[in-house]
């Protein structure tokens, strides 16, 4: 069958074509570099989106959020010779602010573990948080925080919790000031402390002076400004409502911690600190047969304490000012003597040293006679290595209940007590005849072995070192 003409010529064509040899590859012509720079064209530069930074390639598996590769970027370099480093801040923010919004939208049940840390490391960008919450009380209260929406106009009443602004403007009711977690208040303070601005304090103080006349949109407070209170407040009158309230200016998101959770952590923790110190004290050996209410008497007054390595408690002779409850760790135990130290022309000299009489382990306590007493201390007490230990001060000791001190009295025994000062100068004797011991042996058998030519690394001899047994050889040297 006859081809047509159309194809015949597309195929003649593909075929002078494919033997045709490409075009020769040519350089890069190669700039001149300038020796004056436009800083006008550079701004522009500056501004290309293309040249900030480059989309990430999508990934079919969950991918974190990749900082762009700034290695290329004019505009990086140019901020940071002039000591800007914000180039991508403000970007970078408002995506993580978005994602953060999105978080709070779902209810704590609902959110993975992920996102539970995600809303932890934005509140722990609060200022107003981190100076006055610790980080274990900031990661709990972060798996119960919510987002709620405020249309423009509405009041928010801020008694019952603390208040982040996310988004829009607010302005407050009254002007006020209040730590967050203040504890100690006096009996006559009636009018509440509240409102509290994170990065506009100075705008702050001059829109809560003014009181009487409407504030500036300029001086409101707006994003990541908070009010409120963490504490629970029994009060509900209309001046207390007023003082931890704000008017929203804009369709306002606020993030909310419920005051009633904060202070369900806190009692939790408490209740756990207390059942550590109540397990603490029991299993040490003079509180064993003690009864229940009397433990907890001490448990209030507990507080923990870390100690360094070789960190001196206390020294023989004085009195102690705190209980010791050993934790973790362990201290040693040392009595001082009068030694005699000898000198040139066969002179002696005293001198107060320390002697090792022993340990003081886990799940032992000292300090109680010496403190209730009021008695100096026999020993000097040392730690061996880092120890946790919970203490009781004396001031606290001395308000306990008199049952429980006399309670205390009777138990408790003097640290080391049955050591006679007899007892101490014997350790201390054994102890300095076996160290002139050991260096009286050291001292002939390395004289033996030099004058025998088998001391190693000394004169033609070496090799009779090298041909003794090394069983012999660390019994020669150890002996």
């Amino acid at each position: 069958m006859p081809m047509s003409p159309l194809p015949a010529a597309l195929l003649a064509h593909m075929a002078a074509v494919s033997s045709v040899p490409p075009p020769p590859l040519r350089s890069v012509p190669r700039l001149k570099i300038s020796k004056h720079i436009n800083y006008n064209q550079l701004n522009t530069l500056c501004h290309i989106r293309g040249l900030q930074y480059r989309k990430p390639t999508e990934d079919t598996g969950e991918s974190q959020p990749q900082q762009p590769d700034d290695s290329h970027n004019i505009a990086v370099h140019v901020k940071k010779a002039h000591g800007d480093h914000t180039l991508y801040g403000p970007k970078v923010f408002e995506e993580k602010l978005t994602e953060f919004l999105a978080i709070l939208k779902k209810l704590p049940v609902h959110r993975t573990v992920c996102e539970h840390n995600a809303v932890c490391k934005m509140l722990q960008t609060v200022p107003d948080l981190t100076s006055q919450l610790s980080d274990e009380h900031l990661k709990a209260l972060s798996t119960n925080v919510i987002s709620e929406t405020w249309v423009r106009g509405s009041t928010v009443v801020g008694n019952d919790g603390f208040y982040i602004i996310l988004k829009g403007l607010a302005r407050p009711r009254r002007k006020s000031q209040k730590n967050l977690t203040a504890e100690n208040e006096s009996a006559g303070s009636s009018k509440p402390q509240c409102f509290n601005s994170l990065f506009y304090s100075e705008d702050m103080k001059s829109s809560l002076l003014q009181d009487r006349y409407p504030a500036s949109r300029d001086s409101m407070p707006r994003q990541w400004s908070t009010f409120g209170t963490l504490e629970v407040l029994p009060q509900t009158d209309a001046e207390t409502l007023a003082a931890y309230s704000v008017e929203t200016e804009d369709d306002c998101e606020i993030l909310k911690i419920p005051a009633k959770e904060y202070a369900k952590i806190k009692s939790e923790k408490i209740k756990l600190e207390n059942i550590e110190k109540e397990q603490l004290i029991r299993k040490c050996p003079y509180y064993v047969e003690w009864p229940t209410l009397s433990i907890y008497e001490l448990t209030a007054h507990i507080k923990w304490k870390k100690f360094p390595p070789r960190h001196v408690i206390v020294e023989s002779g004085n009195i102690m000012s705190f209980v010791v409850y050993i934790n973790s760790g362990y201290c040693d135990v040392y009595r001082s003597v009068v030694g005699l130290v000898k000198q040139q022309f066969n002179k002696v000299r005293k001198i107060r040293k320390l002697v090792y009489m022993g340990k003081l382990q886990e799940k032992e306590s000292f300090g109680e006679i010496s403190v209730l007493c009021q008695v100096p201390f026999t020993c000097t007490v040392i730690t061996g290595k880092e120890t946790e230990a919970a203490i009781i001060e004396d001031k606290d000791l001395f308000e306990l209940d008199p049952v429980t001190k006399q309670l205390m009295l009777q138990t408790a025994k003097p640290t080391f007590g049955h050591l006679t000062d007899e007892d101490v100068k014997t350790e201390y004797l054994r102890k300095e005849q076996q160290k002139e011991w050991k260096d009286f042996k050291d001292k002939t058998i390395k004289n033996s072995l030099y004058y025998n030519g088998i001391v190693p690394g000394f004169g033609k001899w070496n090799h009779q070192w090298t041909s003794i047994p090394r069983n012999l050889k660390d019994t020669l040297i150890n002996y």
